[in-house]
């Protein structure tokens, strides 16, 4: 979990003073990017963590390596709880970590440091959903990846033998990025039935970046999600909507006389464009392709057929 990295970050340069994105990659068995950017993030939220450059450079804690964090000041103490507290709700394990360290801090910050890791809740379930737990293979798994150990897997109905390399949590829904005898594979975490971890130690490449590897992921089954495409007439101010529904498949092609907009979307197939616009009526005019104007036409003599009166 990112939160515990970036705990361990803080403390690591506090204990140091100063350490290289290199020397905080190999502590804590992340790229030297992810570690880069989990400095980042420390600066960003306004701890006192500044890189150097050149020879003997690296990134430090302003006022010198310490071994507690009473070397924050009150608002520096307020912008590293609230950025962890998002997640601190996520585990026992990281909630404990987060009294520990209010407990270190001195009295005058307590107060302040307690409320933030309160002041955000996550709730990842939409309006109308349950809410969601963690698939059960879950903490099994984010061990094997960082111990290095191979994973016996039983998806669909196959037994897998694969080397763990990351877990990516996806509005709620966890994926596990593997190496396989055929190849690279994503496996989504709720689909995995069993979960054995043995002692075989795991593979995983040197230049490895779960970031980047996920994007990549992201964009392939974008691309296979949107086989088909549509151009769309309807009124600019109605335009955000339409993103809302379609994503990143929906890009407008041109501005119309008479204040609307020409917009392309995409789908998986025809039939998918039809059932997100159908709600819409007459607000949106479907220009092409016929497949879709079809799909339409479809559904409407359904409708009417239906619930015409007699």
């Amino acid at each position: 979990m990112r939160a515990d990295r970036l705990v361990a970050a803080l403390l690591l340069l506090q204990t140091r003073g100063r350490v290289t994105a290199a020397e905080l990659a190999a502590e804590l068995e992340t790229s030297v990017a992810t570690a880069r950017r989990d400095l980042e993030s420390l600066s960003a939220a306004g701890i006192p963590v500044y890189p150097q450059a050149g020879r003997g450079g690296g990134w430090s804690l302003v006022g010198g390596a310490r071994t507690d964090l009473t070397g924050l000041n009150a608002a520096e103490t307020r912008a590293l709880f609230l950025l962890l507290g998002r997640a601190g709700t996520a585990t026992p394990e990281l909630t404990s970590a987060l009294r520990k360290l209010v407990r270190a801090l001195p009295a005058t910050f307590r107060a302040d440091a307690e409320a933030a890791t309160q002041a955000v809740v996550s709730d990842p379930a939409g309006w109308g959903e349950a809410g969601r737990e963690h698939p059960v293979p879950h903490e099994s798994l984010q061990s094997a990846v960082v111990r290095r150990v191979k994973v016996r897997l039983a998806y669909n109905g196959q037994e897998r033998l694969v080397d763990p390399l990351g877990l990516v949590d996806k509005d709620g829904i966890w994926y596990l990025i593997a190496d396989t005898p055929k190849g690279r594979r994503t496996f989504r975490v709720d689909r995995i039935t069993e979960a054995v971890i043995t002692d075989q130690p795991a593979e995983r490449p040197e230049d490895f970046d779960l970031a980047a590897e996920w994007s990549r992921t992201v964009e392939q089954m974008e691309q296979r999600r949107s086989l088909v495409t549509a151009e769309v007439l309807i009124d600019a101010r109605f335009l955000p909507v339409l993103r809302s529904h379609f994503g990143r498949h929906c890009e407008v092609v041109a501005t119309e006389p008479g204040g609307r907009v020409r917009a392309r979307v995409a789908a998986h197939m025809p039939r998918a464009i039809a059932e997100q616009l159908a709600g819409w009526g007459a607000m949106v005019e479907v220009i092409e392709p016929r497949s879709v104007r079809d799909e339409l036409a479809r559904i409407g003599r359904e409708l009417t057929s239906r619930y015409a009166e007699s």
